[in-house]
């Protein structure tokens, strides 16, 4: 039977491409989104993958997202923490709401989630989370203590939650993207872009494809030796 897998925030950008190579990986996949319901059926009509709307910062949603997921698709055996917001702003503009939103949601829901799928992946004796974190939770950014520290955090989360889950046959670990040719990057002023580009040694954006080939190869079967660990996928960008 096809292993179940849910991607928070998988019906766009770096989420859909990670749908898409887990479903082509042969797996059944739950793509959870928040907001847009028009674009979540247009993903669905296109992909085949059914979409499933709630709120990764909301503990109960999350919840009762899973036990919907795993009443109609089987015991979830995979899980990609994707969903993430920016709220961008220095420290003299960022208010408290806007530290909150993004520490809730890009972290809160990698806690949210995990918490909905844990025991029954260490019962079942298998799983596999996947946390998406970023090159700005590694390296800081500027305008983005938000981001940068939920960031961050997800990579301390991924290395205490591997501890938990090892024996159990839960692998968790983390990707780390740089800058992909999304429609979040998209919105960065060209100016801003062109410098960004300059610092990346290969010399372009990257593709969400590539983040995608990156968490298939962590989700696959015989990856189980590989827990607690950090890929980072950023054309060289930064170093560690």
């Amino acid at each position: 039977m096809a292993r179940v897998a849910i991607v928070t925030g998988g019906t766009r950008g770096i989420g859909e491409a990670i749908s898409l190579a887990l479903r082509d990986a042969g797996m059944n996949v739950a793509a959870n989104y928040a907001g847009n319901d028009e674009k979540a059926k247009a993903f669905t009509d296109r992909t085949g993958i059914r979409a499933y709307k709630w709120d990764v910062s909301d503990f109960d949603a999350c919840l009762s997202g899973v036990r919907q997921v795993e009443s109609e698709l089987g015991p979830v055996d995979v899980l990609v923490n994707n969903a993430g917001i920016t709220r961008d702003g220095t420290m003299k503009r960022m208010t408290r709401q806007m530290w909150d939103e993004v520490i809730d949601v890009n972290l809160g829901g990698c806690f949210n989630m995990a918490k909905a799928v844990f025991q029954g992946m260490s019962e079942r004796q298998y799983g596999r989370i996947v946390n998406i974190g970023s090159i700005n939770g590694q390296a800081g950014q500027y305008g983005q203590v938000n981001y940068a520290a939920a960031k961050s955090g997800i990579h301390g989360f991924t290395k205490a939650l591997a501890q938990e889950g090892a024996r159990a046959g839960v692998t968790v670990n983390a990707i780390a993207p740089g800058y992909i040719d999304t429609e979040m990057v998209a919105a960065v002023p060209d100016d801003v872009l062109g410098k960004i580009v300059a610092r990346i040694p290969v010399g372009r954006l990257g593709k969400a494809e590539e983040i995608a080939r990156g968490v298939a190869f962590l989700c696959a079967e015989d990856a189980g030796f590989i827990t607690g660990s950090t890929l980072s996928i950023n054309g060289g960008q930064h170093m560690y």
